[in-house]
């Protein structure tokens, strides 16, 4: 079955991309499409989409409140958010209110297309340079602590996970969680270690099942607990 997509946005032109862009494929299909946060909500009710793409500033409501309502609902959908805007303020006010993604609209195509597919399987995804930022944030090591940003706080997130699941994982899936803690995407660890794509995607899934760990950033805590990552002074 094709995977339901909403898409949102104000501007006319990013909307039609993405509905040529999701067109081309055979597992997805654009169901609706919304200009504003209140529209993106109401088709949220009529249509019951499996992911919403959503654009973070719009006229009247916008993006942020319209996932906080659009995760309130029954059944609710999945959130990609995506937009111009590489801001933490708008990075954490969405994954308060329930985004199950952040991605910049300077990403390529192709990853897009995968982000909505990721995160319709039920898996956070956040773009790589927003992960980092997070994983800073949560290690101390930010310039910028996130205590500037009260009213969006980072998103709850378990760091006390059993560490001694860490003696469990095999030399390689090491290397692997160190370049996951420094924020490297699956491609940039495939090109780092030398290995295809699919491999590093293989490795980051065994260690989301033996360290028990809920999305990226939850491995990237660990390997900064364990050490894997040395914290900045």
């Amino acid at each position: 079955m094709s995977v339901r997509v909403l898409l949102v946005d104000d501007q006319p032109l990013m909307l039609v991309g993405l509905t040529i862009l999701i067109g081309s494929t055979d597992d997805l299909e654009v169901v609706g499409e919304a200009g504003d946060g209140r529209e993106a909500v109401r088709l949220v009710r009529e249509l019951r989409p499996d992911v919403v793409v959503m654009d973070i500033r719009m006229p009247g409501m916008d993006g942020i409140e319209a996932t906080r309502q659009a995760t309130a609902e029954p059944d609710p959908p999945k959130v990609l958010v995506l937009t111009t805007f590489d801001d933490d303020e708008y990075v954490y006010g969405a994954l308060r209110a329930g985004a199950s993604g952040f991605l910049l609209k300077s990403m390529a195509l192709d990853a897009i297309l995968d982000a909505i597919r990721v995160v319709a399987a039920g898996e956070a995804l956040l773009a790589p340079s927003v992960t980092r930022r997070l994983i800073a944030d949560f290690a101390g090591t930010s310039a910028t602590p996130v205590a500037a940003a009260p009213a969006t706080p980072v998103p709850d997130i378990e760091p006390d996970a059993d560490l001694s699941l860490i003696a469990e994982i095999t030399d390689r899936e090491r290397e692997v969680l160190a370049l996951v803690g420094q924020g490297l995407s699956n491609g940039e660890i495939a090109e780092r270690l030398v290995i295809s794509a699919a491999t590093a995607k293989t490795h980051v899934a065994r260690l989301f099942a033996k360290l028990e760990a809920r999305d990226r950033v939850h491995l990237a805590i660990i390997a900064f607990d364990t050490g894997l990552v040395p914290r900045k002074r």
